[in-house]
């Protein structure tokens, strides 16, 4: 059977900006106007999967971002900033988490595609979070080694938060609880690695941490974010 003529781009597709074209400036202007897309549900023509871009991939790809961000099945990166197939390299685990092996999946991307942007993003209400809360608060004699793991790389960025008023507000607590968590795994990215540090240090990689709102859907970038202009 013969293969299908292969289509070529229409006059109309929509323009694609390889990660090699773009500062890490412009790299999280994108994601900004994706999530606002996503906020006002109009979809892009660039999050479209088409036959062409499957092929152009088959070739190769030059992500623009990479998103180290939680397994929570509402937080879906592509859709969160409205991109397609090709545009993120994503690293997803519980409570956005910093190990060697999201490190060494880091410094893959950085480095093999010349991605300039890692953005860590949790979002409110991260159970990963509660789950650490809770057993600070209330510590369990039985849990899952596997589990405890993951408490144990949250637990030092929130533990001190006990220490302060926040205890007597749980919904306080927990919102900055996972922005503490979220800082803390942006900071272990930038300093995870002399691989990292050398390209941060030369301004060809910039580390990012956001929230994502449940709530309204809205994404905000929050720390280590270059002051404008």
């Amino acid at each position: 059977m013969s293969r299908p003529a292969r289509r070529h781009a229409h006059p109309t597709d929509p323009v694609r900006v390889t990660a090699a074209m773009i500062p890490a400036s412009q790299a999280l202007e994108r994601l900004r106007e994706g999530n606002r897309r996503f906020v006002s549900d109009v979809r892009g023509r660039a999050a479209l999967v088409t036959q062409t871009r499957r092929s152009e991939l088959a070739e190769g790809q030059e992500p623009f971002a990479i998103i180290l961000g939680c397994s929570d099945s509402r937080v879906p990166a592509e859709i969160v900033f409205d991109q397609g197939l090709g545009d993120l390299f994503v690293i997803r685990v519980a409570g956005n988490i910093v190990a060697s092996s999201q490190i060494g999946s880091v410094e893959f991307a950085a480095e093999r595609f010349g991605t300039p942007l890692v953005v860590v993003l949790g979002h409110s209400r991260c159970g990963a979070v509660l789950a650490t809360l809770e057993e600070l608060m209330r510590p369990r004699e039985k849990q899952s080694r596997n589990l405890r793991s993951i408490v144990d790389r949250i637990r030092p960025s929130v533990e001190g938060l006990l220490a302060t008023e926040l205890r007597n507000d749980s919904e306080a607590l927990v919102r900055h609880a996972v922005r503490a968590n979220i800082r803390a795994s942006a900071n272990q990215v930038r300093h995870g690695s002399e691989v990292l540090e050398e390209l941060i240090q030369k301004g060809r990689v910039l580390v990012v941490g956001a929230e994502y709102s449940l709530e309204t859907g809205c994404v905000d970038f929050f720390d280590g974010v270059p002051e404008a202009g």
